[in-house]
């Protein structure tokens, strides 16, 4: 018997008390891009601190220039122990359009997936709630077992990852000497298929932008000013054609300043890989990958980065039709 499998016994036979611990979270709707639910952010802040002090974790909610972050720290076996820096984040995205939800995304349930295998439902369920809890429920198990952790631990929980982390670098900035860690884990990332776990040792970051178009003074009816007003949304739907080529490459000036090209050997690592993976457009019902050409789609998602048009809004967009030529839209 290996020294982990008492441990992994014990996650078994934690797995109800998980799922409650899970399925508590998960009811918080914690959009942390929305201002409704800054309050919500905060709650789910204060469970997770509350519950790893409970763990015996010396656990605070700190507070940031936006929502609150969760720091948490547990003593290992000895001093000298070496430190790690665990991360994840409880915020979650909004849950727009709500009339393609097959069951409510704040009440979590069991349920089963398209092969036949149990699947957890509800809002953060996969991006980053259970995630961060698979961990803790580790910790937890390792502590019932053996009575404390082989390791210094610090954990860090995020509430904005989902809207750019604006707290993130001066949270981490005005604390560096606390947080300093000899290896920090990430907690937000993909498996390889879905019986294949992967250790993800990058990641692309993201930089969010609102291009908003303005014409008359007012919304117009088609029927008058059809032909002769300037339509935003024709105007910005243009724009949103034009970002990439017919190659692919995007089209902003300097957008690929500073990006290097993938090395050789590791594009022919990949190349290898990406033929033995399962193809990820076909089970989102795509089957042609779009992108710089010439490029493998682990390249292109790896290595590249990517303009994505993230919604476009104007005019009526409601049930039926109103002829209306709209003052004013935007893009993201």
């Amino acid at each position: 018997m290996s020294d982990l499998e008492p441990v992994l016994a014990r996650t078994e036979a934690n797995l109800e008390s998980s799922l409650e611990t899970l399925f508590d979270l998960v009811r918080v709707p914690s959009i942390s891009t929305d201002p409704a639910h800054a309050a919500d952010c905060r709650k789910a802040a204060q469970l997770l601190s509350d519950y790893l002090t409970g763990l015996g974790f010396d656990a605070s909610v700190r507070d940031t220039i936006g929502h609150p972050m969760v720091v948490a720290h547990h003593e290992g076996a000895s001093p000298d122990s070496p430190h790690f820096l665990f991360y994840g984040h409880y915020d979650v995205q909004p849950v727009d359009p709500l009339n393609l939800w097959t069951s409510p995304p704040f009440e979590p349930s069991i349920g089963v997936g398209a092969k036949g295998q149990k699947i957890i439902r509800g809002r953060g369920t996969c991006d980053d709630k259970a995630q961060l809890l698979t961990f803790i429920e580790a910790v937890r198990a390792y502590k019932q077992v053996r009575g404390n952790l082989p390791i210094r631990l610090t954990v860090i929980f995020e509430g904005e990852e989902e809207c750019g982390s604006p707290s993130a670098r001066p949270f981490l900035e005005a604390n560096k000497e606390e947080l300093k860690a000899d290896y920090a884990l990430v907690c937000d990332t993909g498996m390889w298929d879905d019986d294949t776990p992967s250790i993800c040792a990058g990641l692309r970051g993201l930089v969010g932008e609102e291009i908003r178009i303005f014409a008359a003074n007012q919304d117009l009816h088609s029927g008058g000013y059809g032909g002769i007003a300037a339509n935003p949304l024709h105007i910005i739907g243009r724009i949103v054609a034009g970002l990439h080529d017919d190659n692919g490459r995007v089209t902003l000036p300097g957008f690929y300043d500073g990006v290097e090209e993938t090395p050789a050997d590791l594009k022919a690592v990949w190349d290898r890989l990406e033929r033995s993976m399962p193809h990820v457009l076909d089970r989102v019902g795509l089957s042609i990958p779009v992108g710089e050409k010439n490029r493998s789609m682990l390249e292109l998602n790896w290595a590249r980065p990517t303009a994505e048009v993230n919604g476009i809004s104007g005019g009526y967009s409601g049930q039926g039709f109103k002829t209306v030529i709209p003052a004013e839209a935007t893009a993201k």
